[in-house]
């Protein structure tokens, strides 16, 4: 059979490239199934972008054990595969009696968990590091840091196709029979067999369960929103921020982010939903979003907000329980060569290589993992023309003269930029492809400027048809006909 594999992953999210990556070393054919039309195009990219230091996971935990495994090698990673990113720390703020006996028991519990450096802050190191915030005190964790969630799933994903990984996009499971010998998953566009299925699913880990015969998993889709402020980051925040955590709510309250781009994200809130793909920001869940936020920093200013975005956690604690139940990561013994991952909700982009390295394990009690060598453990996204020198640019330029040509203003994105985020290895050809590997449409004007340019450049010079062209891929298509 053509699509014949030794293994295959469902779910392109952080958890699920980390392991394809990680399992592209050595001899295995390998797929990943995909239903969005991109990498990291559900909760993996629809984050605070954070990696965390793993105090605030229960002690013993698979949580607390991958997230701190996790925050101790990402940053060796994110320089192997090219990665932005910052270890800023981060700053818990007590303003009260109260607050400051939940920031005692945390830095007692990150000890116990392996974190390194937690300490409590007095009111005046509290006001050195994030001038105008509130508050009596609070706790520092310098291992926190920040990364591009986008680029960390695209370089796992490239890294993973240029040793042989192959990719499906826009190929939800739809049907999982077990055979002597593995497993045929069907997909709107054609069937697969392997004899091994990795099921890194996020949201839709239970369904995909169940479809291959394993029952008794609930996901409960948790959605967290958010605003997007301007690149004002540099003068009013350096490290992210978070209040005293309170008990019983689904995720760690309302914070403020600096992103490694500049921005600061506000956010998230926490509310479980119906839906696992309910994306909308509402009116009241916004105004208390800033409320909190500007309680927390009066500096913010309104007009500074360009934007706003939703993100949906898989967590397995019902709503009326809230906080977190651990991470499932096992062979289910009723299912021979199924691996399950259930509820990787935060921290899973961080302990996303730890994940992967407990599956490879899983794996390899399964069956002997030769090791090839020569595959690739590097990636190198192209230079980002806006942070160059002028000498280096203009040796560009000369070049290749599309390097001159500016496209995107906000965030100065050239057309040979765009063209090599279109022509990306994994073939995503989405504008939200195009957004997160060139960073074009993320300025002020959302776009205002460059997104006619690069349906442009999509219609004439790579032969789509106006209407094919998409913001995600099918279903949200960007045109819908001529009007003269």
């Amino acid at each position: 059979m053509q699509n014949q594999y030794d293994v295959i992953i469902i779910g392109a999210g952080a958890v699920g490239c980390a392991i394809a990556r990680e399992l592209s070393f050595y001899d295995l054919k390998i797929c990943v199934l995909e239903k969005e039309a991109d990498v990291a195009a559900g909760t993996s990219g629809r984050n605070s972008a954070v990696v965390h230091a793993g105090f605030n996971n229960k002690p013993g935990s698979l949580m607390a054990k991958l997230c701190v495994a996790g925050n101790e090698g990402m940053e060796a990673l994110c320089r192997q595969l090219d990665v932005p990113y910052e270890k800023t720390g981060k700053v818990l703020v007590a303003f009260d009696a109260e607050d400051e006996a939940v920031l005692q028991g945390l830095v007692a519990q990150g000890e116990q968990n392996g974190c390194r450096g937690l300490r409590l802050i007095r009111q005046e190191e509290l006001e050195k590091l994030v001038p105008g915030v509130g508050g009596i005190g609070g706790m520092l964790s310098p291992e926190t840091a920040i990364l591009d969630p986008f680029k960390y799933g695209i370089a796992l994903a490239e890294n993973a196709a240029a040793n042989g990984v192959v990719f499906r996009f826009e190929e939800e499971a739809l049907a999982i029979e077990r055979q002597k010998e593995g497993f045929r998953v069907r997909t709107p566009r054609g069937e697969y067999q392997s004899a091994f299925l990795i099921n890194a699913a996020g949201l839709f880990a239970d369904r995909v369960s169940a479809l291959a015969g394993v029952g008794g998993y609930r996901i409960y889709p948790c959605r967290g929103e958010y605003f997007l402020m301007d690149r004002v980051a540099d003068s009013l925040l350096k490290l992210p921020v978070y209040p005293a955590p309170k008990k019983g709510i689904g995720g760690l309250g309302v914070h403020l982010t600096p992103t490694i781009h500049g921005n600061i994200i506000i956010g998230p809130s926490a509310e479980y939903i119906d839906s696992n793909e309910d994306y909308a920001c509402t009116r009241p869940v916004m105004d208390q979003l800033w409320q909190e936020a500007s309680a927390l920093l009066p500096a913010l200013k309104r007009g500074d907000i360009i934007g706003s975005y939703s993100g949906i956690r898989a967590k397995q604690a019902p709503p009326g329980e809230g906080g977190f139940r651990d991470f499932v990561i096992r062979e289910e013994e009723a299912c021979p060569g199924l691996i399950n991952l259930i509820g990787i909700e935060s921290p899973g982009l961080t302990a996303s290589r730890p994940i992967a390295l407990m599956v490879k394990e899983l794996l390899e009690k399964r069956i002997p993992l030769k090791e090839v060598p020569g595959r690739s453990r590097t990636h190198r996204f192209p230079p980002r023309f806006a942070e160059l020198s002028r000498k280096e640019q203009e040796a560009l330029i000369r070049q290749d003269p599309e390097y001159g040509e500016i496209i995107c203003r906000c965030q100065r994105v050239t057309k040979k930029e765009i063209r090599q985020a279109i022509e990306n290895p994994l073939g995503a050809r989405s504008i939200s492809a195009i957004k997160y590997r060139a960073w074009a449409t993320t300025g002020r004007c959302n776009g205002g400027y460059c997104l006619n340019r690069i349906v442009d450049m999509l219609v004439k010079e790579y032969g789509l048809k106006p209407e094919e062209v998409s913001l995600r891929g099918r279903g949200s298509e960007l045109l819908a006909g001529k009007v003269k």
